[in-house]
């Protein structure tokens, strides 16, 4: 069996692991960014606080995926649990950093000419900083997604979700018949999602930058 006959004999099977990595990753994402957005807002301000959160995640980041998740494994099991925090953890790094150097990038006399015309300092910062830090924090957020894509092909290791179940299942049998076919057809799955969510940021951020928007 060649590998469009093994993609086609298990199309269904293909599809709702497809699903699952590509939901699993932007929930991640989503909460990593949550997370790293409000890490780095309450930070950059404090040079201190901002190099200890940066080197908490940057300790974090350098933990091999396989210790990570085989660490986890006596605290939270196997399954969906210890699939999301790895890939939450792992994600972190760039959403905090690049909400860092975004919103300490900002002209200062932006900032104190908004507060000069009575603005509070929350609303400065949603109104000037934050708009202007938003591509940097942006790029910081597709580095993590494309970070995730990667952790989460790996989560199949403790039983997560996702199309790293064809790449382990295939190394697991290599010499086995269709072991080939099914880690290719994992790692080319998980990089054409890569694709698909790098394509989505990019119009993204053509949409919620206004330089973008008129270029």
């Amino acid at each position: 069996m060649n590998l469009w006959e093994y993609i086609a004999d298990r199309r269904d099977l293909l599809l709702f692991e497809t699903a699952q990595h590509a939901s699993m990753v932007a929930q991640c994402v989503l909460v990593a960014a949550v997370i790293g957005v409000v890490v780095g807002v309450v930070t950059y301000r404090r040079p201190r606080g901002a190099a200890l959160a940066t080197g908490t995640a940057g300790v974090l980041f350098t933990v091999p995926s396989l210790a990570m998740l085989g660490l986890l494994i006596p605290v939270l099991g196997l399954g969906v649990a210890p699939s999301v925090t790895a890939i939450v953890l792992y994600a972190l790094l760039p959403i905090i950093r690049n909400t860092v150097v975004g919103l300490r990038g900002v002209d200062p006399m932006l900032v104190d000419a908004a507060r000069g015309i009575g603005m509070s300092r929350l609303r400065a910062l949603t109104r000037i900083e934050l708009p202007l830090a938003w591509p940097v924090i942006l790029t910081g957020i597709r580095v993590s997604t494309q970070l995730a894509m990667g952790i989460g092909a790996v989560a199949a290791y403790v039983s997560g979700p996702g199309l790293g179940e064809q790449i382990f299942s295939g190394l697991a049998r290599l010499g086995g018949a269709n072991a080939v076919n099914s880690t290719l057809t994992g790692t080319l799955g998980v990089a054409l999602l890569a694709l698909l969510f790098d394509a989505c940021f990019v119009v993204l951020g053509r949409l919620t930058t206004p330089g973008e928007r008129r270029g």
